[in-house]
């Protein structure tokens, strides 16, 4: 490793070998050397006051960095089944020090307890080794460095749109100077609002880790894990719960923006909002390790959306995505002050997506709530008030299932009739169907039973590609897509159907790059896709799984966890010569799939107990 003259590496290359702390409240991704590169305040959507991710003035703005003077190794892992980050680095003398970042979750006083706060444990491991912390945050995506002004134990950074503290029992002026010092004890360092703490540091930041440490292992000992890969799962499934915004229910897409799908490509979009699309496909697979915590959470923020959009739109009309407080309106813009991940801009904040006539999003709707009407667990089950409301949305669906969109890649610059949209509306009539007859109403079970058939036959005829002999991605069409392999996962057609398995073959022959799979084949707006999209891999596996191939879906499988980086986590693509991630990170869809893989190729437990 390169040292300056002063003794210390520069910053890591950015890469999305990152670690990813939070609670449910906001998050902070932290690369090998323990360096805070993103993190957004005060929530998911807001400013990155770490923004060294998508680089920024110099290679030290928008960083929190705990540097070890003549470090030659870097060690990271979690402390097992938790968020709770431990980052070892070690110098050439053998001398060491441990990182333990966490942010605080935990219940206090019958609520959870989960501050905007980030708090990092520093201490010796071995020797007497010389660190250097600094710490830069910048405001408004760059542009603002903070005034700052100090106290005998804390640092503010003053902005005009926030204010931030760092409460510290080490020495302030080693801090604000960034000056090397010996580490001879156990330092600690909170960084978050403009408030004074209670107790002392240490003993704060002690407590605070042993009880987060207690609520994660907590929960992930309710998982109902499969036999096999349960590390991956249990990884997986944290880092699932790490993307909800309790406070509304509301689930993020991924927690950064603007890293490109493909190298140079452009594309390049912010993710730190909520669709329902990705959403639902969160908490089915939450559901199915039964953690169904989450799914209430996230029914509160669906009930408020489907009755927001009935006041707000007279057509039925649901958007696709909404801001994590059920903001309607997410302006998309260029944001000019930060080059972009690798210099790869440009950095998008907003979503223009949320224009977008997606007509999937009715079946995403209904799929996500079905679960409330059976199953008696819940807190809160659903009724029939809540079957009325979801009846509008099926209604919705009915009329739009024959209608052009943008479909789920959110095309910009074309509308065909998407064959997963007219899809995932038959799916919304078809839950509907089974809802009815589970509430004793069989006249509406009866209803909604004949528009699914109905909508069924012309999805079999009008999406059927004689010349490919394969379901097309839209009606009357040639072009492939991925996304037709929903058809097995929603219950749409038999896995064994001749049609299924021909479209399956044609997709591996024309989507798959080895054990990888892209979205489509046509052209988009910025032209073919250079990357396979992780979530298609893991559909194809699927659908491997369920045609009977399941040697080649665990081989697959197997791939695609080699491709996780070294704390367990994927982003949104990867590049099948290079192998490397690309895309928004950590991406939900994607973290989804090893969930599903996983649940669907796994050993069951009887086979060892």
């Amino acid at each position: 490793m390169t040292l300056s003259s002063n003794g210390f590496a520069p910053p890591a290359a950015p890469s999305l070998s990152l670690g990813v702390v939070g609670n449910c409240a906001f998050s902070a991704l932290i690369d090998p050397h323990g360096r805070v590169v993103w993190s957004c305040l005060p929530r998911f959507d807001g400013d990155p006051v770490f923004h060294a991710l998508l680089g920024g003035a110099d290679a030290e703005a928008g960083s929190w960095a705990i540097e070890l003077e003549d470090m030659v190794e870097a060690i990271q892992r979690y402390e097992p089944n938790t968020a709770v980050l431990v980052t070892e680095l070690w110098d050439s003398q053998g001398q060491g020090i441990a990182i333990t970042d966490f942010a605080p979750r935990f219940l206090s006083r019958g609520r959870y307890f989960r501050p905007t706060q980030l708090v990092r444990r520093v201490r010796p491991l071995k020797g007497a080794p010389r660190i250097r912390v600094t710490l830069t945050p910048r405001f408004d995506w760059g542009a603002q460095a903070p005034r700052i002004t100090s106290g005998s134990h804390h640092i503010r950074y003053v902005g005009d749109a926030q204010t931030l503290r760092l409460h510290t029992d080490a020495s302030i002026s080693h801090v604000l100077a960034r000056e090397p010092f010996l580490l001879t004890r156990e330092l600690n360092f909170m960084f978050g609002p403009d408030e004074t703490l209670e107790g002392g540091i240490g003993d704060t930041a002690r407590h605070f880790e042993q009880e987060t440490l207690a609520y994660w292992r907590g929960w992930s000992q309710r998982l109902a894990l499969p036999l096999e890969w349960q590390d991956a799962v249990i990884r997986a499934a944290i880092t699932l719960k790490l993307s909800l915004f309790e406070d509304t229910g509301a689930i993020v897409a991924a927690m950064t923006t603007s890293i490109p799908e493909a190298p140079g490509s452009q594309r390049n979009w912010d993710y730190r909002y909520c669709w329902l699309r990705d959403a639902f496909f969160v908490v089915r697979a939450l559901n199915s390790l039964a953690e169904v915590g989450t799914l209430e959470d996230y029914l509160r923020w669906l009930s408020n959306v489907v009755v927001g959009a009935r006041d707000g739109d007279a057509s039925g009309h649901i958007q696709p995505l909404h801001g994590i407080g059920l903001e309607r309106e997410l302006p998309e813009r260029i944001c000019e002050t930060l080059p972009g991940y690798r210099g790869m801009g440009p950095v998008r904040v907003g979503n223009q997506a949320q224009e977008h006539f997606q007509h999937d999003v009715y079946g995403n709707v209904v799929l996500a709530a079905a679960q409330a009407f059976h199953d008696r667990r819940l807190l809160h089950p659903a009724g029939l008030a809540e079957f009325e409301r979801l009846e509008a949305v099926g209604e919705q669906a009915a009329r739009v299932f024959d209608q052009p969109d943008a479909g789920m890649w959110e095309l910009r610059t074309r509308a065909r009739v998407h064959t997963s949209s007219a899809l995932m509306c038959w799916a919304a009539c078809d839950r509907l169907a089974k809802i009815g007859l589970t509430l004793d109403l069989p006249g509406r079970a009866a209803h909604w039973g004949d528009r699914a058939a109905a909508m069924r036959d012309r999805i079999l005829r009008e999406s059927w590609s004689e010349e490919r002999q394969a379901f097309a991605e839209s009606f009357g069409g040639r072009d492939l897509d991925a996304s037709v392999l929903l058809m097995v996962e929603v219950g749409f057609i038999d896995p064994m159907d001749p049609r299924f398995v021909a479209t399956l073959a044609a997709l591996e022959e024309h989507l798959c790059d080895g054990p990888y799979m892209r979205r489509y084949e046509a052209a988009d707006d910025f032209g073919k896709p250079e990357t396979a999209f992780n979530i298609c891999t893991f559909w194809r596996i699927d659908a491997l799984a369920r045609t009977g191939r399941k040697a080649e879906a665990r081989a697959i499988f197997e791939t695609m966890l080699a491709a996780r980086n070294p704390l367990g986590m994927l982003s949104e693509d990867t590049h099948a010569t290079t192998g490397e991630m690309w895309g928004n990170y950590p991406q939900t869809y994607s973290m989804v799939g090893v969930i599903n893989a996983a649940m669907r190729l796994s050993a069951p437990w009887d086979s060892v107990i």
